[in-house]
């Protein structure tokens, strides 16, 4: 905001998406080269944070997800068996699910530790930056209580989701993801998966498939031809303009997708 002195690069630019089989350029490492601070989500989003840290071990390094309690990798999986949430690779499974800022709980959670680091690499702005992060909290519980006043007595609960982004945002707004169309981004399922999330919208009576609008939403509308069920766009804030209210914008985007999917 209007603090001295500080300016804010986006390392992989606004139209990057999901981070998962991100690698560093040339010119990022150049940017890592001349920041400060370095501000990451952390719970192993970044496959890459290992390599910063050996080229460049004394950039301060904010993760912002530490200390939450996380969401398992494998809180949904029983809802299509057993399946590999690793990305090829990647090395080990993941053991957590790391799209933390989905929920507006867990962003709010983001934004003070974000705050607090910042607080410590500048401790002549630190009061500011816990000024600035509590304007911005305010603005994001009262989206929260707005979202909650919306979507709390809506009747259907039951979703498809495109991939693995939102068991955040489902556990803090009370859905059931039923199934999830892509485990991995680019990756569509083969035709015995798409034979089995089509059976289980079917059975579990799923009105709304929801794609993302980073990714193509071919897979989902061959879901929804085949169950009746509707596709709607539901945004995870991975993508778009760079300005302070970019979030809140998002999410107010989802709550009117939202409550028109799930009031039928």
């Amino acid at each position: 905001d209007d603090i001295p002195g500080v300016s804010v690069a986006n390392l992989t630019g606004p139209t990057t998406g999901c981070l998962h089989d991100y690698q560093l350029t040339p010119e990022a490492m150049r940017t890592l080269a001349e920041a400060s601070v370095f501000i990451v989500n952390g719970a192993g989003m970044e496959g890459f944070l290992d390599k910063v840290a050996a080229q460049y071990p004394d950039l301060a390094v904010i993760e912002a997800s530490r200390g939450l309690a996380m969401i398992p990798a494998e809180a949904d999986a029983e809802r299509q068996g057993d399946h590999d949430h690793g990305h090829e690779g990647d090395g080990p499974v993941d053991a957590v699910n790391p799209h933390v800022w989905v929920s507006i709980s867990g962003a709010i959670a983001e934004v003070r530790t974000i705050a607090e680091g910042l607080a410590a690499a500048d401790t002549v702005h630190a009061e500011a930056y816990r000024a600035n992060a509590e304007r911005y909290i305010a603005k994001l519980t009262a989206l929260s209580a707005e979202m909650h006043a919306a979507l709390d007595s809506l009747p259907n609960r039951r979703v498809v989701t495109f991939h693995e982004a939102f068991p955040w945002f489902a556990h803090e707004f009370n859905l059931e993801i039923v199934a999830v169309v892509e485990r991995e981004p680019g990756a569509e399922p083969g035709a015995g998966e798409l034979a089995e999330i089509i059976r289980l919208v079917r059975e579990r009576n799923v009105r709304a498939i929801f794609s993302e609008p980073q990714f193509s939403p071919r897979a989902a509308a061959a879901i929804a031809r085949e169950t009746g069920a509707r596709v709607y766009p539901l945004d995870p804030a991975v993508t778009g303009p760079v300005h302070p209210d970019a979030y809140l914008e998002a999410m107010r985007r989802n709550l009117a997708t939202l409550k028109e999917a799930l009031a039928a």
